[in-house]
């Protein structure tokens, strides 16, 4: 399968980018910095401004699938990057004619308790509150798509390198967490499960989830 990688040096994209390698399929890793991008078979690395909706959409066309790991982590208006940055992803997705978007998503937007979301509860971490309202922008975003077949993928609440499982639960608009309380999840098998739904598409136009 052909994939356009968006993101594919970033914390989970660089996890996305191995396993997609992997399986075997074609990676173009759009990045910005594509010196970074690791040798890897099947794996073309790309300069690209996601901003610029029209230049994106040229290096989108002929893929048959987009995967967004792209994240506004590194500027100073983090959500406002992040937002304009997934409408053109959108945008450019749809003009390249891309039958499929995949999106990485936060585990803020993630339901807790009827009627609060992780995102909303006291103890969540100032640091990371404005990258998960972006992502839940992002969602309610795809919400509202007419076109595209997207797939957002929200993680557990802590996703940190370890170890490719392969074993891990799906759930769709609620956190997962295991016996102890605790919701979490490596980056290794948060790709497999994004690469799974890529093979294998169980959530069309919908978000879901993965944890332990």
């Amino acid at each position: 399968m052909k994939i356009a990688l968006i993101g594919a040096t970033g914390y989970i994209g660089s996890a996305l980018l191995a396993e997609a390698s992997s399986r075997g399929h074609d990676v173009k890793a759009l990045v910005s910095r594509p010196e970074k991008v690791p040798a890897r078979p099947g794996v073309q690395a790309v300069q690209a401004d996601v901003q610029d909706r029209d230049a994106l959409a040229a290096l989108l066309v002929g893929a048959d699938a987009v995967i967004s790991a792209f994240s506004g982590h590194a500027q100073q208006d983090v959500r406002g990057y992040y937002l304009r940055g997934i409408e053109s992803i959108v945008a450019a997705t749809r003009a390249a004619g891309v039958p499929r978007l995949l999106v990485v998503g936060g585990a803020g937007s993630l339901d807790v308790a009827p009627g609060m979301q992780l995102l909303d509860t006291p103890g969540f971490p100032a640091q990371w509150k404005a990258t998960a309202e972006g992502a839940r922008d992002a969602l309610r975003l795809l919400r509202a798509e007419s076109e595209l077949d997207w797939t957002m993928l929200s993680p557990a609440a802590h996703i940190e390198p370890g170890a490719r499982t392969g074993t891990f639960r799906l759930g769709t608009d609620t956190l997962l967490a295991d016996a102890e309380g605790n919701s979490r999840i490596s980056l290794e098998d948060f790709a497999v499960a994004m690469i799974d739904e890529l093979e294998q598409p169980a959530h069309s136009r919908a978000r879901f989830t993965v944890a332990y």
